[in-house]
This record gives structure tokens, sequence and C-alpha cells, in this order.
């Protein structure tokens, strides 16, 4: 019985109570591969072969020059991507003319699911799939799975408002105490969203939620679970401590859950699907010297639903105020308050966290969606810089969404790569 319920979650026929399961495709393709099966749209195992059709496609070696990306696979076998070639070099590009010591950029089509750049870039050292690693901490990034349990577990909105003091850089027991005569600010959820205020996230979570609510939040939203790829994937983790103290920080996205670049892209597909996760994809075909073994979804393919679309709606609206005025105004936007991308709505999230030792690495996301009323691609990038750094994720996220919406002729857009183009704000 297990293994017809793995087969049914291969071929993406998932129901919105399946559990999503860990080795998903490369074992299950093998079961599939003992005869062609048709599946209304799903991964079609075309050709019985030994090992399984997905094994060993390597994410890190993509070629790029040609019209179809391309990875190498099992023995001479060729994997053909959804890679969209000019993305992925213009991802490689934005990374290496950073400096950045390590980073990725994952890229996802809203509606169909597919991935349109997945660049891992290791500037020194052993080349390994950055995209794919969960062993940055998830930081800020984390507010939005805090921001949806309130909204779904608590009934706080948007325009929610807490009044606060301290928390830039640490939250200590003082700083969880209302207190009228220190808390000379105040913020609704939104802004707090925006501006990333660890002190508001930290107090209303405390206040609002068990740790149950916010554990369970974290879960439907992909944290601690395995979630179907045509790759293997590290899990994104979450480890809740006991003490209330603690809670209330990692609730503000302060340690203790770590985040991988895959996961922060099917996080933001998932809020621009409405609350509803889709099978996010990256394989077209697969091929060996007799021709096709596998063939990739053709169709988008849901999983189950996270959250409600009011709860995503909420979310959105949240994650709008990063670019319209908060942690990512400067880069998107020029010096005179120009917007890179004119009449494009834009909902994400930055992040930002020091590992303490000496020599970092500092850490920064971006994570998001656009154009958030109409959404069209969802971004991920992960920046680890040292000490001394030049572009930080959501310069890079900047330039990538430039380099998309320029090339879908949106009015007003130029390519962060075109000659005489503006130079973003640093």
């Amino acid at each position: 019985m297990r293994q017809w319920i793995a087969i049914g979650a291969a071929v993406g026929l998932v129901a919105v109570t399946l559990p999503m399961l860990r080795k998903h495709d490369v074992e299950l393709a093998g079961l599939l591969a003992k005869s062609k099966i048709e599946t209304n749209g799903g991964p079609v195992v075309t050709r019985e072969v030994t090992p399984p059709p997905l094994t060993d496609i390597d994410l890190t070696r993509i070629d790029d020059r040609g019209n179809i990306a391309i990875a190498p696979a099992h023995g001479n076998r060729r994997a053909e991507l959804t890679v969209v070639p000019k993305y992925q070099r213009a991802a490689v590009a934005l990374l290496r003319s950073g400096h950045v010591p390590e980073g990725a950029v994952v890229m996802t089509d809203i509606k169909t699911g597919r991935v349109l750049a997945w660049a891992s870039y290791v500037d020194q050292g052993a080349m390994h799939d950055v995209a794919a690693e969960a062993t940055a901490p998830s930081a800020s990034v984390f507010k939005i799975v805090t921001a949806t349990a309130l909204v779904e577990h608590a009934g706080l909105g948007p325009n929610t408002k807490q009044c606060y003091s301290g928390g830039e850089h640490a939250i200590t027991a003082k700083d969880m105490i209302d207190n009228k005569k220190r808390d000379k600010w105040c913020a609704t959820l939104a802004q707090a969203m925006g501006r990333s205020l660890n002190t508001v996230f930290a107090r209303l979570a405390a206040k609002n939620l068990d740790r149950n609510e916010l554990e369970g939040t974290a879960q439907k939203l992909g944290w601690g679970q395995d979630i179907p790829f045509d790759v293997k994937l590290a899990q994104s983790t979450i480890t809740l401590p006991e003490d209330d103290l603690g809670f209330a920080r990692t609730a503000a996205g302060f340690w203790n859950t770590t985040l991988s670049p895959f996961q922060g892209a099917n996080l933001a597909t998932t809020i621009a699907n409405g609350g509803e996760m889709v099978r996010l994809s990256i394989v077209s075909n697969v091929k060996d010297e007799d021709g096709e073994i596998y063939k990739g979804p053709t169709v988008r393919m849901p999983l189950k639903r996270v959250m409600s679309e009011q709860t995503a709606r909420a979310i959105t609206s949240m994650m709008e105020e990063t670019v319209d005025s908060g942690t990512s105004y400067k880069s998107f936007h020029d010096r005179a308050g120009r917007a890179y991308l004119p009449d494009i709505r834009i909902a994400g999230k930055t992040g930002t966290l020091t590992k303490p030792t000496a020599e970092g690495p500092f850490y920064t996301w971006w994570v998001g969606f656009a154009p958030s009323d109409k959404p069209e691609v969802a971004l991920s990038v992960l920046v680890a810089n040292g000490a001394k750094w030049r572009v930080k994720a959501t310069h890079v996220a900047s330039d990538m969404l430039r380099v998309y919406f320029a090339d879908k002729n949106a009015p007003g857009v130029r390519s962060p790569f075109d000659s005489g183009s503006v130079a973003r704000r640093d």
C-alpha cells in the first residue's frame, strides 16, 4: 500500500492530505520504470532503466550555452531542464560580479511551478549545490511563518498595531515587556514585516501563539518536511526552544531554524498561488543513448493547500511593505526614488543574520514574487558574505527581477546588463 501511495506522489497525483516524502522521485521512478505509465500531465518514465531516470542529475553543472539548459545525469544520460538559459546566465553573473563567496538564486514560474533559474555559486573550495542545501539560518524570512500563524490562529491582520522598543540586533527579556515609557514607537504588522521589526513579531507571538501553532504552521509551509522535487533536497529545519524568550526570539527570526534557497522559492510560490503549494520541477526530460527515458510534468500540479486565500492576501500585503518603504526600498529604487520596476507591485522579505563567530559568514536573504497583484515569477536569493561585501541578496533580487521583466518587455524596465542602464543604488 505504501508503494502505491509513493507512486502517486512521484507522478504528482497528490491528494491534499498526502504526506510529502523524501525519496520521492529517485526511488519511485524506479518503481515506475517497470512499465510505461500515463499520468495526465504528470512525470512519466517512458522506458525501463536501471538505475532510475533521475539518478545523479548534477545541477551544479548546468550548461546554459544553448537554447535549452542541460545537466549531466547518471552515466551518459542527459537531462534537459526547464531553466531559461538567459536567466541562468544572469543569476550566475550577478553572484560572480558581486564577489559573493557563496550564494544561490532560484526562480520559478508561479503558474506552472517550473524552475526558471537554479544557480549555485561557490567562489572558493569544492563546488556544491547551495540551492538545495539548508545550512543557512532562515533569519527574518521566518517572520512570514510567524505572520501566517498570527493571521490564521490569532485573527490578527496587516493593520494590527504593536508598540515596541529595542530588539534591533537582539531580543532581551526587557524588550518583551510592554512599557508605555520605553515604547516610543508603534507599528502595524505590515510595517513590522517591511521594516523587519524584531520586537513587534516577538511580542505578538508571545501574546498570541503557542509552540504547537507556530511549529505546525512552519511544517505546513515546508519546514521539517520532504518536499517533492526532481533532485535530492535538504530539509529546512525548525527546533523551538522550551523557554518563552527562546520561543519569541525564534518567532522573530533569531536562529533555531534553517532554510534552503529551494524552500524559499517554494514558500514564495505558495503564497503567490493563494496559499496552494504546487509541485516545483526542473527536469523536462532525461535521455540516454537510446532516446527518452523520462518526461517531466507538463501541467500545473497542486500538492495541497497550506493557508487560506484570505491569509495569503494578508501576507502578500505585508510583504509589499518591504519594497514600498522597508528594507528593500533602496535596492529597488534609484537615488531619486524612481522604481527600477515601475508600475510593478512586488512582495518580498529580507533576512539578515551573522553567525556568532569572528569570521561570519554574514547571511542575507530575499524571498518574494512579482507582480504581487498578478503573480508571474517567484524568487529566492541567498548570499553568504564575509566581513567585506559588495552586494546583499536584496540587490541580486532587484537585478534578477529587472532581467526577467525587461525580457518580458515590461514598460519602463531595463535590464541591469543593458548598456546605459541606471546603476543600482547601494
